[in-house]
């Protein structure tokens, strides 16, 4: 990512709102609270033909009652440095203030282009007022711009752009996304930094900590991948803040646009409700599924624990036991590279092609030992199958009576796919046609 923009400021001058703007969708949580955006996190951008990477930012704070203040600046600290050029966002509304002057110092110790775009200047008067904040003494122009309606972010823009010195390639990689998923505190982004080296995310005893889903490039064993942080997901009847609804309708929207899921597990408290909806979700949407039990090395067990405890989640999970089991401890880093190589084998899995000639030679052998039940005094005959061109394993099954078949056997079927194929972790679908 050679081009990349660091949208940093106070907390409150609109920097989710611009970034949002940026990459046009409503990735970055909004609200008027201060501190919502805690973690950076990334999105694609263009502007006339010149493509780069926006970071959106906490807001950096000094000295405020947020137990979160110093991990907010860390990430903040953590942008610039990844940064080609800065957008140091302040607000005309409230004009210059002191938090805005402290931050402009720790700008002039960065030797790398920085703008500062004067934000909520959304009428004349208030465009005007932009020119208070030349006070700080930075180099450069002031632009006054609006994030809710984009006026004067064009000039803005430009300014950035010319700033580029390497055009990356206009088309866009489509990277294999996996995505983290599971309740409050069972050690999802422990999990990405311990992966990763650093920390990416900011992690707490705090069940919230995680609100945005935070998406992170990733390289294991020569494969590329975007491995994707969520914040925890609770029972709907448990959620009561406007922020953890919109957190948890981001990991959601999270989970749709993965094509695997890793279901973090915590081991202290076992297999519960919330993580078969979550399981069930995935299945819904037809996502790969892998099931990471998370802080084994807090668990007394003997030689028999983890076969016990892969018998309990696949009798909870029913049809839905196709999903591998891992044990880790992301603490002491145990099996947290296997658990993301069983997760891209996963994914390979998914995006699986069966030649036809293979499937009707194993599948029409196995129909013809067990062939559909007949019905009011009709016998089905199923003639040949197929592969769909899907992007999850679909296959069609042609035959003469399709309405007849039961779901009974369409199990049956399902079953003998994977004891033949390698189909671990995902769920296939079938479709009867007439021949």
């Amino acid at each position: 990512m050679p081009n990349i923009v660091a949208i940093v400021g106070r907390p409150n001058v609109g920097k989710s709102t611009f970034f949002n703007r940026l990459i046009e969708k409503r990735q970055a949580i909004m609200d008027n609270e201060p501190g919502v955006t805690r973690d950076r996190h990334y999105g694609y951008s263009e502007w006339n033909g010149r493509h780069f990477t926006a970071i959106d930012t906490g807001g950096y704070v000094v000295g405020s009652t947020d137990i979160f203040e110093g991990a907010i600046r860390k990430q903040v600290k953590q942008a610039l440095d990844e940064a080609s050029v800065i957008i140091f966002l302040v607000s005309c509304h409230d004009g210059l203030t002191d938090l805005d002057k402290e931050f402009s110092n720790i700008l002039r110790e960065v030797s790398k282009p920085c703008l500062i775009a004067a934000n909520k200047a959304d009428t004349s008067e208030k465009a005007m007022m932009a020119n208070e904040f030349y006070a700080m003494g930075l180099p450069g122009e002031i632009y006054p711009i609006s994030s809710m309606t984009g006026s004067g972010s064009g000039d803005l823009l430009d300014q950035v752009v010319s700033h580029f010195e390497i055009d990356e390639d206009t088309e866009r990689e489509e990277l294999p996304k996996i995505a983290i998923l599971g309740r409050p505190n069972v050690g999802k982004s422990s999990f990405l930094n311990a992966l990763l080296g650093k920390d990416r995310s900011i992690v707490t005893d705090l069940a919230g900590t995680t609100r945005d889903a935070i998406n992170s490039r990733y390289n294991l064993y020569g494969k590329d991948f975007l491995l994707i942080d969520t914040a925890g997901i609770r029972k709907k009847s448990k959620v009561s803040e406007d922020i953890e609804f919109y957190s948890v309708l981001r990991a959601i929207q999270a989970l749709q646009d993965s094509d695997v899921c890793v279901v973090v597990v915590d081991a202290t408290r076992g297999f519960e409700s919330q993580d078969m909806n979550i399981i069930s979700l995935a299945h819904r949407y037809k996502k790969g599924v892998l099931i990471m039990v998370n802080k084994w090395d807090l668990v007394e067990k003997d030689h028999k624990t983890a076969g016990e405890l892969k018998k309990q989640i696949a009798e909870k999970l029913g049809p839905l036991n196709y999903a591998p089991v891992i044990f880790t401890s992301v603490l002491e880093k145990k099996r947290i590279f296997q658990a993301i190589e069983l997760a891209m084998k996963v994914y390979d899995n998914r995006v699986r092609r069966v030649a036809t000639s293979a499937l009707n030679e194993v599948m029409l052998k196995e129909i013809n030992h067990n062939p559909p039940p007949s019905i009011k005094g009709k016998y089905i005959k199923i003639k040949y199958v197929t592969q769909l061109p899907t992007k999850t394993p679909t296959f069609a099954f042609f035959c003469n009576l399709p309405q007849y078949i039961k779901e009974p056997y369409e199990r049956f079927l399902v079953n003998k796919l994977r004891s033949h194929f390698e189909f671990t972790g995902v769920p296939i679908k079938l479709v009867f046609r007439k021949k």
